[in-house]
């Protein structure tokens, strides 16, 4: 029986770049994906990847694991809307935290040889950057307590069951394939669909929020090395480029890029204000190289973007709370129910 790695949320950026280059580079190994298609899309996943389309959450995630009885598993799903978080508490715990839980449940039935979990950024806070992996977890949104519980669960489970596992803290990965059609999250992409359909780029505030932005190129083969490399073994590591930019800095180099646009700047948001990691233990663990400049991913995702089709954007046809909703989420244009 061929070997088997398990990539959750494989229509998303990450996951679905991630089983691009395993299907590329390790063909020994069967790659299974699951997905609920809520974020991502079906046209992302390689032919050769085994799909469910499945809620990480559900009951026939057992029966995949079961049949497929994977050796490592990369638990990569997840809505990472920060901002948005607030007012779709109830949906955030539950594509987070319990969606996890049940991967976990399974990992552990299933002695695979390790978990490899993408936490993030947001688990810092308002922590004083760079951030490093020691530093104490201080989350201010919903989505960055989600993520944090679920860090200390895996790490409870490596404990009372053994599980291996290695949390990965992303921050701000783009590139070829992100969802562009998300009115709240992936700033790069929204500026790009923004442009594409002759409207200003929004910035929340000042444009002076400081974020280290990480290409997907460089990304994949370190995360793959998280999954088997003994020495990131029951590890914690940031991952990702540790050169910052302001927003407004980002907007310019993009506007530059696509040859033209404006920046219209909103109400300030509740956000973490200043937000870029250090960066060793990824290069010395896991042979991180950030070799792809802003300018330079951003053109080659740009050219990606103008090919897209003219998809419905995804907006919340009705949001949980109410209460303190920022006024450019107020009347979405066009709805969707995530509910």
């Amino acid at each position: 029986m061929k070997k088997s790695v398990v990539v959750t949320g494989v229509a998303g950026l990450i996951g679905s770049r991630l089983a691009d280059w395993l299907v590329e580079n390790k063909p020994e190994y069967e790659i299974v994906g699951i997905d609920n298609l809520s974020g991502g899309y079906r046209s992302n996943i390689s032919d050769k990847v085994t799909f469910y389309e499945l809620d990480c959450s559900s009951t026939e995630v057992k029966q995949v694991f079961e049949k497929h009885k994977p050796e490592y598993v990369f638990h990569l799903a997840a809505y990472a809307a920060e901002g948005l978080s607030p007012f779709i508490r109830k949906y955030n715990y539950q594509n987070n935290l319990l969606a996890t839980a049940s991967i976990i449940n399974e990992c552990i039935r299933h002695s695979v040889k390790r978990l490899v979990f993408t936490s993030s950024m947001a688990v810092y806070g308002n922590g004083k950057p760079p951030f490093e992996e020691s530093h104490q977890p201080a989350p201010i949104d919903p989505y960055g307590i989600a993520k944090y519980a679920c860090e200390m669960d895996i790490q409870v489970a490596g404990e009372q069951h053994g599980l291996d596992w290695c949390i990965i803290r992303p921050h701000n990965v783009y590139g070829v394939k992100q969802n562009i059609w998300d009115v709240y999250r992936n700033v790069l992409g929204i500026w790009m669909y923004q442009h594409l359909n002759n409207q200003p780029l929004t910035i929340f505030g000042d444009g002076s929020q400081r974020r280290a932005f990480s290409s997907i190129n460089d990304f994949v083969e370190p995360l793959w090395n998280a999954a088997v490399r003994d020495e990131a073994s029951c590890q914690i590591i940031n991952l990702g480029s540790a050169v910052e930019y302001t927003i407004k800095e980002a907007a310019e180099i993009l506007i530059d890029v696509m040859g033209g646009g404006e920046v219209q700047f909103l109400q300030k948001r509740h956000e973490v204000k200043n937000a870029h990691p250090s960066w060793q233990k990824s290069v010395q663990i896991l042979g991180f190289k950030d070799k792809t400049d802003l300018r330079e991913g951003l053109a080659e995702m740009w050219n990606w973007a103008k090919l897209q089709p003219n998809r419905e954007r995804f907006v919340w046809k009705e949001y949980e709370l109410d209460s303190g909703i920022y006024d450019f989420w107020k009347k979405p244009n066009k709805a969707f129910s995530a509910s």
